[in-house]
């Protein structure tokens, strides 16, 4: 289980064994064996016996910024592995294998849009044609995608990023007009968002990236070594390699609740034509975040959550590198 802690003033400590969380008159004990992470605010206070407990429970602890977005943890020693898999994920990072691996991510993330966009279809409405179009640039794109050869994403990279991009822009622009007025976006804002649609999507994105870096992390996997996202320094570039795969879950989370308008403009700051969530809104995106994710689906033979699944394609990719050999090596 999952807690997210996003009111300010919240307080954790712990008693008779038990993780105490309270927020004015409000407490709530939760045993620590149920708890797999805490998601904090910047704006709460624990114990260090709290971190204590954490550690010995193989608890990771997240702080997340405003949007979402993860700033800090703190992390069991006892997660990852041997130093194998970090020397063979520098090693695979360079190879052509890395280049097959990312073109599946990609071209798996375009399908997952696809699959969301034939969701939002209408029977017999006049969108149709929009969501049939858009289907079919994107598996265009898809073939664009297969067609980029090279044995070095550092060299391929630029290109297969904005096949990508072109491919996530039609899926946008197609979802946008099936989502009620109030909720349409002309374009994708971030840091800050500019309106309300784009302010969940950051978040949710935020609390995505938190959950991938975490299943990284206890796989023995490095965040810090990405593949295609390779260049960009001291950032957990490899999370923004594997989310891609993830992102359209969180995205119909927030077009569902965009479909059902129960989030609206007074739920949110509005700083400088800024969007950022306040309470209301996160705790109904938090709330649906976390049932959506903790849902059991078939997913690559195996039924279980959305989390579990994430957590098993993070093990898969450590069990590749493991055995990863380069020619050198290669006996």
């Amino acid at each position: 289980m999952q807690v997210v802690i996003e009111k300010r003033g919240a307080s954790l400590k712990v008693k008779d064994g038990q993780l105490i969380i309270k927020h004015g008159d409000q407490v709530q004990a939760l045993a620590f064996n149920t708890i797999d992470s805490i998601v904090l605010s910047k704006a709460t206070v624990l114990t260090a016996e709290v971190v204590a407990q954490a550690v010995e429970h193989q608890i990771d602890l997240l702080f997340v910024a405003r949007g979402g977005k993860p700033f800090a943890r703190l992390w069991s020693p006892y997660f990852g592995s041997i130093a194998t898999i970090r020397r063979h994920q520098l090693l695979f990072s360079r190879s052509p294998e890395a280049v097959a691996w990312m073109k599946n991510v990609l071209t798996r993330k375009m399908e997952n849009q696809q699959a969301l966009l034939y969701a939002l279809a209408m029977p017999n409405h006049a969108t149709d044609k929009i969501i049939e179009s858009a289907v079919l640039k994107i598996e265009e794109d898809k073939q664009r995608l297969q067609q980029i050869e090279g044995a070095k994403l550092a060299d391929l990279s630029p290109r297969l990023r904005a096949v990508e991009g072109q491919a996530t822009r039609r899926y946008f622009q197609a979802v946008n007009i099936h989502l009620p007025e109030m909720y349409r976006f002309g374009q994708r804002s971030r840091r800050p968002a500019l309106d309300m649609t784009n302010a969940m999507l950051n978040y949710a994105y935020g609390m995505l990236y938190g959950r991938m870096e975490s299943a990284l992390i206890k796989a023995g996997l490095d965040p810090m070594i990405g593949f295609m996202h390779r260049e960009e320094y001291n950032r957990p570039v490899l999370t923004y390699d594997c989310i891609e795969l993830f992102r359209t879950w969180a995205d119909w989370v927030v077009f569902d609740l965009c479909r059902q308008q129960v989030i609206f403009r007074e739920f949110f700051e509005v700083e400088a034509g800024g969007y950022w969530l306040a309470h209301p809104a996160k705790r109904i995106l938090i709330q649906h975040l976390t049932d959506f994710f903790e849902d059991q689906i078939e997913w690559e033979g195996l039924t279980r959550s959305r989390y579990t699944h994430m957590s098993l394609f993070a093990q898969r990719l450590a069990a590749l590198l493991k055995e990863y050999k380069t020619d050198k090596n290669k006996k």
